[in-house]
């Protein structure tokens, strides 16, 4: 979900719930400890240059069970952030401690925003030689041995 997305659902919205995959809530109580402009350049496993760019939201719960994070002031939190870091309308990735730091994905199911989990892949399947499916054999085309035959002894 791009940032420009993420704030137009909040408009719309009176709390702020996000629903991790296991579909637990993230505490009521949650702060947005950091709204950062993520910008990565690298080269992928087949030599190609590549750019980045996303917009990272940190998840916290601490111990202040009474806090709310409300739309309108994560609003203004994001408008702040976007004068400050020049943000563009990148992807949203949240972080939030489970084990360790997870980096999720961001969709929005009409009432809460969910916390897709992120995967790795390669970037350049067709340079390494890894297939994009796996390829379909024809039995018939294998051809027959005489142990795949009726009377073949194979059993």
């Amino acid at each position: 979900m791009k940032l420009s997305e993420f704030s137009s659902y909040l408009q719309k919205l009176d709390e702020i719930l996000f629903q991790l995959p296991d579909g637990s809530l993230v505490p009521k109580h949650f702060h947005i400890t950091e709204i950062g402009k993520i910008q990565k350049d690298f080269i992928d496993c087949g030599g190609s240059l590549r750019h980045e760019n996303k917009i990272s939201f940190q998840l916290f719960s601490a111990g202040d069970h009474h806090h709310r994070l409300r739309p309108k002031k994560l609003t203004h939190i994001i408008e702040l952030a976007q004068e400050k870091l020049q943000l563009p309308d990148a992807e949203i990735e949240v972080e939030y401690q489970g084990e360790s730091i997870l980096k999720y994905q961001l969709h929005f199911d009409g009432r809460r925003f969910l916390l897709v989990h992120t995967q790795t892949d390669c970037l350049a399947k067709d340079k390494c030689g890894i297939p994009t499916e796996k390829p379909r054999v024809k039995l018939s085309q294998l051809g027959a041995t005489t142990c795949c035959i009726p009377n073949g002894n194979c059993c």
